[in-house]
């Protein structure tokens, strides 16, 4: 069997359907990239209305209408990007809450509860510093601007900081974003919307409780949900609420759900059919057997993310964020009570409303509940979450007009540079803290989720290395895998290169693409009856193209088995029993593909490289020390 070169990046996986990268790591990377296109249509915007201001609002006042037969809906440039185009962008923050809740880090519920209080905290203390520098005038009714979180700003700057913070924040990061998000359209449909049409407003009510009867029927037509959701987006839009929440609400609706190992096997064999025969009925059945392998969450991601983080959200960008700058109108600016409050509440209110409510949490639960970092990475996150961009500058337009909303767009601006200054100096003070001390204040003592069933057991796992090591790894893999083949010159570079790392190999035989890998499993099996499998395993690996019943037996007498027990064992297939319990422990821990590694109990996800797996065993082995003492 003709191996393929390896790659740069050891990042390969067999499988029958997505590859190794998950929903978050590929939204976390998306935001990242889309931060800098973000900052730059901002920087666009200010210089289009300094350069040309009259060209600028008359651009984006155009109006253009939609007609259906005598029914039209007629809205500014301006107005379709905040209500129409950004009603996409809040479907995708929907989409990946609803995601971290089915299979992330929120699907143990009580992790849940704290970085919602925090969120929640993190709004009230910014609005309550607005208000009390705005009481008695009329810019009070502004209190909106000051409480939302900007995702896209917020995660970008989690990647400009690196390896500084611990990788948990951006969860928890995410979480209070979400909460925001939600909080923060809920306030614009109740406070910040126009005279309500309450006729239409329960059409959409009546619209969206179908929607939820057809998701509950178990309906899967992307085109049903798609006219359903147009449909009750017009009627909020007419109705006179901001009808943005609709994208929240459809996101949080959809399922998310790991890609199982019988989808993928029937999706495998639809291919192999219409290998076979290449009809366009076959191809329509490929295309829908494997499009049924992913969750409509997963789907509707990776087709909207890239829309929404790099043209929507700067396109947002552009149509709001252009302000004329003037040396008196930025004087005036920084002496006014709304400049202030949004700049104050978003720069001191936020870390304080987040880490004081985890600190309570924490507190009062008795350490029940704990943030999934340290009280330094909290602080950092509780700066982060200072930049308030894209849902204070649309509410910004909807409670102000003339000077006052100049001067809340140059609080919103303002608040993002000084959130990315409070955040660099938290994460350099956390920094300069002695090694232990650093630690702590990163990753804490909170419990951390485990994503490998069972645990290892010594007595029943493959263990190689030190039986009482700090950081297990443990492999998911199929002898037939050819990337698994890769793989084991990586894991070896690892052994040699920490003393205390043990390695548990997991069988995960992938029959539909690998006729021989079961085999070849139950021959390591009962070469383990004799005190053999890692001299079976090293050989297996070494062929991985000779993996017939000839070859096991010839491997057998090379290792000097007793070939006699060896072949009774096969041919009764007595090691059967062995391997499936590997691929039951492969089914609970949400692994579809090889090679799938974990790392302490919890699944290492991205490239399987001498570096990157080196980065996750520091990781856990800093963990595992700041763990030892509370034991």
């Amino acid at each position: 069997m003709s191996m393929p070169p390896p790659a740069p990046r050891m990042n390969g996986q067999t499988e029958c359907g997505p590859s190794l990268h998950t929903p978050l790591r590929d939204f976390l990377r998306t935001e990242t990239g889309s931060a800098s296109v973000l900052l730059t249509a901002a920087l666009l915007a200010l210089a289009w209305a300094n350069i040309a201001p009259g060209a600028y609002e008359a651009f984006w006042e155009t109006e253009l209408s939609v007609h259906l037969g005598t029914s039209g809906l007629s809205l500014g440039l301006r107005e379709w990007v905040n209500s129409g185009l950004m009603t996409l962008f809040f479907l995708v923050v929907g989409l990946e809450a609803r995601r971290e809740f089915d299979m992330g880090e929120l699907r143990e519920r009580r992790r849940v509860t704290l970085p919602v209080i925090a969120g929640l905290a993190g709004m009230l203390v910014p609005v309550l510093i607005y208000l009390a520098l705005t009481a008695g005038s009329p810019a009070a009714h502004g209190w909106g601007v000051a409480m939302s979180t900007d995702t896209a700003f917020a995660l970008g700057m989690l990647a400009l900081l690196g390896g500084r913070l611990p990788a948990g924040l951006r969860v928890f990061i995410l979480t209070v974003s979400v909460v925001d998000d939600f909080v923060a359209l809920v306030v614009i449909a109740v406070a910040y919307s126009g005279p309500i049409d309450w006729p239409f407003l329960g059409t959409a009510l009546a619209l969206f409780a179908v929607i939820f009867v057809l998701r509950a029927a178990g309906v899967r037509r992307g085109l049903v949900y798609t006219v359903m959701g147009l449909a009750t987006w017009v009627a909020v839009q007419v109705s006179g609420v901001d009808p943005v929440v609709v994208g929240l609400a459809m996101g949080l609706l959809t399922y998310a759900y790991p890609a199982s190992r019988s989808d993928l096997e029937r999706a495998s064999g639809l291919f192999r059919l219409f290998r076979e025969q290449p009809t366009p009925e076959l191809e329509r059945s490929v295309r829908l057997g494997l499009a049924s392998a992913l969750s409509p969450n997963e789907r509707l991601q990776r087709m909207l993310h890239p829309w929404t983080s790099y043209v929507i959200v700067p396109l947002f960008a552009l149509a709001n964020a252009g302000i004329t700058i003037k040396g008196g109108q930025l004087a005036d600016a920084f002496t006014s009570p709304i400049t202030l409050g949004i700049l104050l509440g978003y720069v001191l209110g936020k870390p304080v409303g987040i880490f004081s409510a985890s600190w309570l949490v924490t507190r009062l639960s008795r350490g029940r509940l704990r943030p999934p970092v340290g009280w330094g990475a909290i602080t950092a996150g509780g700066a982060i979450a200072g930049v308030g961009f894209t849902v204070s500058l649309l509410i910004a337009t909807l409670a102000f007009s003339g000077e006052q909303l100049t001067q809340a767009k140059v609080g919103v601006l303002s608040a993002v540079v000084c959130a990315f200054a409070m955040t660099w100096l938290v994460t350099w003070v956390v920094g300069h803290l002695p090694g232990q001390a650093r630690t702590r204040a990163l990753l804490g003592t909170g419990e951390s989720i485990v994503d490998l069933v069972p645990p290892v057991d010594t007595h029943r796992d493959h263990v190689r290395g030190p039986q009482d090591a700090p950081v297990t790894v443990v492999e998911f893999a199929d002898f037939e895998c050819p990337f698994c083949g890769q793989a084991e010159p990586i894991i070896r570079e690892l052994l040699a290169d920490f003393g205390d790392v043990r390695y548990v190999w997991r069988h995960l035989p992938l029959d539909d693409v690998h006729p021989h890998a079961r085999l070849a499993a139950e021959a390591a099996e009962a070469a383990a009856e004799q005190g053999a499998f890692w001299e079976m395993h090293d050989l297996l690996l070494e062929h991985q193209g000779e993996l017939r019943a000839p070859d096991l037996v010839r491997y057998a007498q090379r290792l000097g088995l007793d070939t006699d027990r060896f072949h009774k064992t096969m041919r009764t297939h007595a090691a059967a029993a062995r391997v499936s319990e590997d691929v039951e422990s492969a089914d609970l821990s949400g692994v579809s593909g090889t090679p799938t590694f974990f790392v302490n109990g919890r699944r290492h996800h991205g490239a399987y490289d001498i570096e990157s797996l080196t980065s996750a065993v520091h990781a856990a082995k800093e963990r595992a020390r700041l763990d030892s003492p509370a034991r």
